[in-house]
């Protein structure tokens, strides 16, 4: 596509992200507004515990997102868990670092659900349900939230 395609410019603001943050692992989607449709991505490991930017960076910079979504843990009865402090530090450095709204979106149990997808209906081996379970869940967040925002539809 040229570089002043309309086309591409459009798909560029209807295309988001979508993070499932944990301190070892970080599940990333994509999907598009114009679609609402989210698709697993790729799943990035922690360097010493942080994210590794120079991978956010990449995907950023090739996927040219609207925004950015990430699902945040909470307890049952809506308190912080141990890691929710982690979650939004990591929000407030993507939205530094790539100057993109975030979006902050409840996660509750997505993990556990693209476990029980995997596993339990899909047959994916246990070594293989590792490498995969953080993008499916960072697809829910991102499904859920695509789902939820149907006025971003143009």
């Amino acid at each position: 596509m040229p570089k002043n395609d309309p086309l591409k410019a459009k798909l560029q603001r209807d295309t988001y992200l979508g993070f499932d943050f944990g301190l070892k692992k970080i599940g990333v989607a994509v999907g598009q507004t114009i679609t609402r449709i989210a698709s697993p991505l790729q799943t990035i490991r922690s360097l010493n515990d942080q994210p590794d930017w120079t991978i956010i960076s990449k995907l950023c910079a090739e996927w040219s997102p609207a925004g950015l979504v990430v699902g945040i843990s909470k307890q049952a009865d809506g308190a912080d868990n141990p890691v929710t402090p982690r979650m939004q530090k990591f929000c407030r450095q993507l939205e530094g670092r790539f100057a993109l709204p975030v979006y902050q979106i409840d996660e509750a149990l997505t993990t556990y659900e693209a476990k029980q997808l995997l596993f339990d209906e899909m047959h994916v081996s246990a070594s293989k349900l590792w490498a995969v379970q953080d993008q499916l869940a960072a697809q829910l967040i991102l499904q859920t939230w695509l789902n939820d925002n149907t006025t971003l539809i143009k």
